[in-house]
C-alpha cells in the first residue's frame, strides 16, 4: 500500500515537472515570436538646408561737402549733404534765393558732387557763370562724372547712355568691382567703341 502511495507521488510530480517545462517552453517560444515579429526601427535621416550664399555688402555712397557762395541768404557756407543731392538742396541750407538772384543762370536741379563750389550769380552780374572757374554744377554743363560712384541719374546725362545702358553699368560695376579704364567700360553690354571715343574725355575712373 505504502508502495502505491509513493508511485502516485512520483507520478505526480513528474506531470508537474512536465508542466512546469511546457510552460517555460511556451513561454520562451511566445518571447522569442515576439522578438523576432518586432518591426524595424524606422531610420531618421535629417538633411540640413543647403546654404545659401550671403550677398555680397554694396557700397554706400559717401556723404558729400560743398561750398555755396553768391545770392543766397547764407553764402560762403558748407554743407555736407547725402550723395545724390541736388543744388536745390544746397541752395535750401543756405536760407534760399535772395531777391537779386539771377535764376535763369541756376540750374537747381543739378547734383552735386563732393568738393563742389555753387555760386549764384546776380542779376547785376553780366558775366557768364558758365565761364568762370566756379562754375555751377550741372550735368548739362559738361562736368566730368564719376563713373564708379555716379548715380543712374548721372550717368544718364552723358551722351549715348540711356537709362538701360546706365543700369547696365551699376550692375557690372556692382558684380564686378569699381572700372579702371576704358577696356573695363568695353566690357558693359550697350557700349561699343564709338561710344568709348564719346566718353573717353566726359568721365573719369578716380
Amino acid at each position: 500500500m505504502e508502495a502505491d502511495t509513493s508511485n502516485e507521488s512520483t507520478h505526480a510530480t513528474r506531470n508537474t515537472l512536465i508542466v512546469f517545462a511546457v510552460i517555460a517552453v511556451a513561454l520562451i517560444a511566445g518571447s522569442a515570436l515576439i522578438f523576432l515579429s518586432r518591426p524595424e526601427p524606422v531610420e531618421i535621416v535629417v538633411n540640413p538646408p543647403v546654404p545659401t550664399p550671403t550677398p555680397a555688402p554694396t557700397d554706400t555712397p559717401s556723404p558729400v561737402t560743398v561750398y555755396i557762395t553768391g545770392e543766397v541768404a547764407d553764402p560762403q557756407t558748407t554743407h555736407t549733404l547725402p550723395f545724390g543731392s541736388r543744388v536745390q538742396d544746397v541752395v535750401d541750407l543756405a536760407g534760399g534765393f535772395t531777391d537779386d538772384a539771377d535764376l535763369d543762370r541756376v540750374n537747381i536741379a543739378g547734383l552735386v558732387r563732393d568738393g563742389d563750389q555753387i555760386d549764384v550769380p546776380s542779376l547785376a552780374d553780366d558775366t557768364d557763370s558758365t565761364d568762370s572757374e566756379t562754375a555751377l554744377p550741372t550735368p548739362s554743363g559738361g562736368e566730368v562724372i564719376f563713373i564708379n560712384t555716379a548715380t543712374l541719374e548721372e550717368l544718364q546725362t552723358l551722351p549715348g547712355i540711356g537709362e538701360a545702358t546706365a543700369q547696365s553699368i551699376i550692375d557690372y560695376r556692382t558684380e564686378n568691382g569699381n572700372f579702371a579704364n576704358l577696356e573695363d567700360l568695353d566690357n558693359v553690354p550697350g557700349i561699343g567703341p564709338a561710344t568709348l571715343e564719346t566718353l573717353d574725355p566726359l568721365i573719369s575712373f578716380e
